[in-house]
């Protein structure tokens, strides 16, 4: 998941060094995640920076919430904060294909209405995705009119590393606030991009599908759906500045627990995302806000407040 003009200066065949370099980067705002974050990501801000196409590096991903606690519509509202740092990477396994993966460790906490506070922290759910490169269509040159277009698809799995608590999820909406979901659960994910020159446009849509935990606890399965734009300039041969501009949203179905649906869970919310990245030779340094533009999730019993990211990479 923001764009301006831009201006920069080079030789004919620098242009044409660090333009080819730079073809088809912005295709990875994936949203993957449980209602507030306990999922393998911790927190729907997705799998790749959007700039590089392999690295390696650390992200945190702050996200507040409030919730009722209690299923009655009075019941007092409580904030709710999830932190989470993870490592994460994108590696080439051939010319086609693409591993994502990331593991996070979460730092939880929230606050009653009696001024009680409640913390967890351990390490969450690992992702493994990976990618195929079904299409990739290159203009001959810069001088063409033609863009290049090109098209993933892939599928992984989200590994149960994290701990579930069944007691959170008593006497709360927010069954969301753990460590991880406790389960095995299966991800499905198409991307499509369409670069020409420094301006690029991706779509992604993703479905993951969630299984039932130890406890007989199942998350409602999931669709993530993201548009982004963005604009590249060129500062010199190794420094560019990427600001971006894109639009999300998560569409829960309700969760299960022993086979029966859990009221007051599932929804829906849309995102307007704003981020930025700068790279300068093999680094880059990346930060994305995510504000809610509509919501309903939990039957208006949990509301998303806002979710930044913070991201520092290799490119490898």
């Amino acid at each position: 998941m923001f764009l301006l003009g831009g201006l920069f200066s080079a030789k004919a065949n620098d242009l044409l060094e660090v333009e080819s370099d730079c073809i088809w980067k912005n295709t990875d705002f994936e949203y993957f995640c449980d209602t507030c974050g306990c999922g393998g990501n911790g927190g729907s801000m997705g799998f790749g920076t959007g700039l590089n196409n392999n690295f390696i590096g650390l992200r945190y991903i702050g996200q507040k919430y409030r919730s009722r606690d209690g299923i009655f519509d009075n019941s007092p509202w409580i904030n709710e904060n999830f932190n989470t740092v993870q490592a994460w990477g994108k590696f080439p396994v051939s010319k086609r294909v693409l591993l994502n993966a990331l593991l996070p460790y979460h730092f939880h906490n929230r606050t009653f209405a009696d001024n009680t506070e409640q913390r967890i922290e351990g390490v969450g759910d690992a992702t493994v995705l990976a990618y195929y490169l079904l299409l990739s269509q290159t203009p001959d040159s810069l001088v063409s009119i033609g863009a290049e277009h090109t098209l993933q698809i892939g599928g992984g799995v989200k590994v149960p590393t994290g701990s579930f608590d069944a007691a959170n999820i008593e006497g709360t909406v927010n069954p969301s606030f753990q460590l991880g979901t406790g389960s095995w659960d299966y991800l499905f994910a198409t991307n499509y991009g369409v670069v020409h020159r420094n301006w690029g446009l991706s779509a992604s849509v993703n479905y993951t599908l969630k299984t039932e935990n130890s406890t007989n606890y199942q998350f409602g399965n999931q669709w993530n759906l993201t548009l982004n734009t963005y604009k590249t300039y060129y500062v010199s041969n190794t420094i560019s500045l990427t600001p971006q501009v894109g639009l999300g949203s998560e569409i829960f179905s309700e969760n299960k627990e022993f086979g029966l649906k859990v009221s007051d869970t599932g929804g829906e919310v849309y995102f307007a995302r704003l981020g930025f990245e700068t790279n300068y030779k093999r680094y880059s340094f990346g930060i994305s806000s995510m504000l809610p533009i509509s919501q309903n999730l939990n039957n208006g019993k949990v509301e998303v407040k806002n979710r930044v990211s913070l991201y520092l990479n290799i490119n490898i």
